[in-house]
């Protein structure tokens, strides 16, 4: 799987550019708009809530010191960060060499009772089973997509493909991903 080029740091080479940076304002709403999203995205490539907060810290740090050379033409500051956190979660896993998993605890808090509750958890889960089944490449694109909240051209520039091939490796991720839901819930039902 090919990654934005790193620096020593894990930071995406970013080239100087006069004064397109990031500055103390933007890149604190950066956070402020961001960080909910990256935590959730890097916890579903980890299946681990206390790796995934120091992934995400560690993307913000990365990205705060890179922070002056970003260059707005090569991608928004919300594409870069997603290619940061990106970077540091898969480093993790290389280090801990397993696959993610997804923790559900989260809807634990609510009322156990509540039809809607199970409900939700069980749509979680299957859609947690049905990413679980695809093959890395896909399901990485399906989380980029959908927790990075990037466009189909940011996403190319994460991945360093083009953004053609980047909408149509999503389009048969989303398809794959719902043949695998829709024979997951007839199993359930058999």
């Amino acid at each position: 799987m090919h990654t934005a080029p790193d620096q020593d740091d894990g930071s995406p080479h970013l080239p100087p550019v006069n004064g397109a940076g990031l500055d103390e304002a933007a890149f604190d709403g950066l956070f402020r708009e961001c960080a909910r999203d990256v935590h959730a995205y890097v916890i579903s490539l980890l299946g681990d809530r206390s790796a995934a907060e120091d992934v995400t810290a560690l993307a913000f740090e990365r990205l705060y010191r890179s922070r002056a050379r970003l260059d707005r033409r090569r991608g928004t500051p919300r594409a870069w960060l997603f290619a940061v956190a990106r970077n540091a979660a898969l480093d993790e896993l290389r280090r801990r060499r397993r696959h993610p998993s997804l923790d559900l605890e989260a809807d634990r808090s609510e009322d156990p009772g509540s039809e809607e509750v199970f409900e939700r958890v069980e749509r979680r889960a299957t859609v947690h089973h049905a990413l679980a089944s695809l093959p890395p490449r896909e399901r990485e694109l399906v989380l980029l997509k959908f927790h990075g909240q990037l466009s189909n051209g940011e996403l190319a520039r994460v991945l360093d493909i083009s953004e053609s091939n980047a909408g149509t490796r999503l389009h048969r991720a989303l398809a794959h991903l719902r043949e695998q839901c829709l024979e997951l819930d007839r199993k359930d039902v058999a």
